[in-house]
């Protein structure tokens, strides 16, 4: 059995080291997604503080426009810095995707505020910002999934340029691994 590999072969140093690349790429789009996301609640935050405080617009209105702010700001924080690395080349098709997902993003975040003040009548300003803060953060998880998934795609040339170079080290092991043990 030397110089075969089965399902208790330990992984291939290469292996290792593409798997580490991954997660290091996949940890540092997470950070700079969570800059943006984090000012971005706070621009939420504010409108709709200054909405609900400066205005007499109900609870939720106020909230669907500073959420509409926020994806606006979160769009020009994504696009130039999250994924600024990204295919540029569907600009229409992306500001369409992006706008899809973020209204679905809204009705989430705004459903839960909805259910809260509507349904429980829970209407204090603490409340509200709490129910709006919960609703933000099941928002996030749709729109995190959904914007790396479909609106920002990585460049295909760079994911086969990366599958190429992990079919070529793994030959390269497999014969190593058959030479020492001939």
């Amino acid at each position: 059995m030397t110089g075969t590999s089965g399902p208790h072969t330990p992984p291939t140093p290469s292996r290792l080291a593409a798997l580490r690349l991954r997660f290091d790429a996949l940890a540092r789009e997470i950070a700079k997604f969570g800059v943006v996301g984090a000012l971005g609640v706070l621009v939420n935050f504010a409108v709709f503080n200054l909405m609900r405080h400066g205005t007499d617009l109900q609870v939720v209105r106020a909230s669907v426009i500073a959420t509409v702010v926020a994806i606006a700001f979160n769009y020009v924080g994504f696009r130039y810095f999250t994924y600024r690395d990204r295919d540029k080349s569907g600009r229409a098709k992306e500001l369409t995707l992006f706008l899809l997902f973020s209204v679905v993003g809204l009705v989430i975040e705004n459903g839960v505020l909805y259910a809260a003040t509507y349904g429980f009548g829970w209407d204090s300003p603490l409340q509200s910002n709490v129910f709006k803060f919960l609703g933000m953060g099941l928002a996030t998880l749709f729109r995190f999934w959904s914007y790396r998934s479909w609106v920002f795609k990585a460049l295909p040339a760079r994911e086969a340029v990366a599958s190429a170079e992990s079919f070529l080290d793994e030959p390269a092991a497999e014969v190593t691994r058959a030479g020492r043990a001939a």
